[in-house]
């Protein structure tokens, strides 16, 4: 085993303390790699406090991993010794299923294997990217073009593909309305790939606190959400819009904003059932639907697509010993607009 130095959390309401954790022996097709920053996601929230239940301790989170290759197997065809990587929201899958096949290793139907708190055959779990090292499968690990920073690309891992995904799958481009619910840690890269893809991008949130960010990054209209008139103003507006907050919305309300044969893609993951009213849905043949990250060659597709935009989150880097600080800030809304962990303090 190699060591490596880690952030763990040992109970749901424990703090974060540092750690050695091991990593597995170079295997002839893993990728030993170097981590140098970590995206903090809000999943990794939920998933260190068991607010999804399952969670195993101690836990190590972290599925937006950025780093420079330290060694390779000797069958690695595809990386060499100091090159840019990344490692996203899984690190394997079973590979032969229609899924895996179709390059769509997120809906593994014998299941994907999470970068942290996913079983391991020898009965231990994935510890994740709030550590120093990680070897991984080659054909798990992603390439960072030069174009993109290490440290604003992390978010990508996660963020990013969570938003390009479905505004692919949907057709976002020119000629097409596309709303984005909520500017934060996901809807801010929401909006600047639906704006490169070259759709007409309307920001809904809660209050007009954050509308010349959401201009500055790439809206070309921004409504308040708490405003009645908003819903009026934009019935029947939206092609697609992507919800992506973690509470309860009425979504009946936001239903009522698309237009004929327009979706509703929910990507946050509210605590309690979503309620829908089914005659808003017959309504201009309205569609609700859900999406996940992307699968690892399309994950890549979107690097290369924010590479060559420019695209990448936007940050505030921080030291591992503010891990606790940086999830109440999170939670606060305080933060503009995802966290990034410097792994050379850990």
């Amino acid at each position: 085993m190699v060591t490596a130095a880690a952030y763990s959390v040992s109970a749901a309401d424990a703090t974060f303390e540092k750690v050695t954790i091991d990593r597995r022996e170079l295997g002839p097709t893993d990728v030993a790699i170097d981590i140098k920053f970590a995206g903090i996601c809000h999943s990794d929230i939920h998933t260190a406090r068991n607010e999804w239940k399952g969670t195993q301790y101690p836990c190590v989170p972290g599925h937006e991993i950025v780093g420079l290759v330290s060694d390779v197997g000797s069958e690695v065809t595809k990386f060499k010794p100091g090159d840019r990587v990344g490692v996203g929201c899984f690190v394997d899958s079973c590979g032969v299923c229609d899924s895996c096949v179709a390059d769509e290793e997120q809906y593994c139907m014998k299941g994907v294997v999470a970068t942290y708190n996913s079983p391991l055959p020898d009965g231990s779990r994935t510890l994740g990217g709030y550590s120093t090292h990680v070897v991984v499968t080659e054909s798990f690990v992603l390439s960072i073009p030069d174009g993109l920073e290490l440290d604003v690309a992390a978010p990508l891992l996660c963020a990013g593909i969570t938003l390009y995904s479905p505004l692919k799958h949907w057709g976002a481009g020119p000629g097409k309305q596309v709303a984005i619910i909520g500017m934060g840690g996901l809807g801010h890269v929401g909006v600047k790939i639906a704006n490169a893809l070259g759709a007409e991008v309307t920001v809904l949130s809660q209050s007009l606190s954050k509308e010349e960010d959401g201009k500055r990054l790439g809206a070309h209209h921004y409504y308040a959400t708490s405003d009645r008139n908003t819903f009026k103003e934009l019935k029947n507006r939206f092609d697609l819009i992507l919800n992506t907050v973690s509470v309860n919305l009425n979504i009946d309300s936001y239903l009522r904003l698309l237009a004929v044969n327009g979706t509703l893609v929910e990507l946050g993951l509210p605590e309690n059932p979503i309620e829908v009213r089914a005659s808003f849905l017959a309504a201009n043949r309205r569609s609700l639907a859900g999406s996940m990250v992307g699968g690892i060659a399309q994950t890549q597709e979107m690097l290369d697509f924010c590479a060559e935009h420019g695209i990448g989150a936007e940050i505030e880097v921080i030291a591992a010993d503010k891990i606790d600080e940086a999830y109440e800030r999170v939670l606060a809304s305080n933060v503009r607009y995802r966290f990034v962990i410097d792994a050379a303090t850990m």
